[in-house]
């Protein structure tokens, strides 16, 4: 019996490039997201940001907070509201093990990106712990050298 692997076909449809700037990355996970009609298209024609938006665990069910998806231009009356919050699909093991790390000093959880696989739209989370801000300007530093180096090859 042969099994046939079929690789996932994913697109980026939205990507918070604060994240990585602002936190320190310390586990990620993959959730599915409930989202209506409009939301989903007008995710597909790249209409939101997610540069704010957090993941808050309200009993016992994950919820991604302040993440704006625009109102689709050809909606009708029942257009989303663009700030809604939206219920991420996580197994509870995940949810109770985020809920534990997040009750920790300094500990949070944001969304890094929203992206297509298979035709379902997905979210990659992660739990994160904030940067001081010497740790930034070590970030920046660094991508000055290496700026410095691909130039000078």
């Amino acid at each position: 019996m042969i099994l046939k692997l079929e690789q996932a076909t994913t697109r980026i449809l939205l990507r918070n490039r604060k994240a990585h700037f602002e936190y320190t990355i310390v586990q990620s996970f993959e959730a599915g997201i409930a989202l209506v009609g409009t939301e989903v298209k007008a995710l597909r024609a790249g209409k939101g940001n997610m540069t704010d938006g957090f993941v808050e665990i309200i009993n016992g069910e994950a919820w991604l907070k302040s993440v704006h998806i625009s109102e689709y231009s050809q909606g009708n009356i029942n257009n989303h509201d663009p700030f809604r919050d939206r219920k991420l699909l996580l197994n509870g093991v995940e949810i109770r093990k985020l809920n534990q790390r997040v009750k920790e000093k300094g500990y949070t959880i944001v969304p890094l990106s929203l992206y297509l696989k298979n035709g379902k739209v997905k979210v990659e989370i992660a739990l994160v712990k904030g940067k001081k801000l010497y740790d930034k300007r070590e970030a920046i530093a660094k991508k000055d050298m290496e700026r410095e180096n691909r130039r000078k090859e």
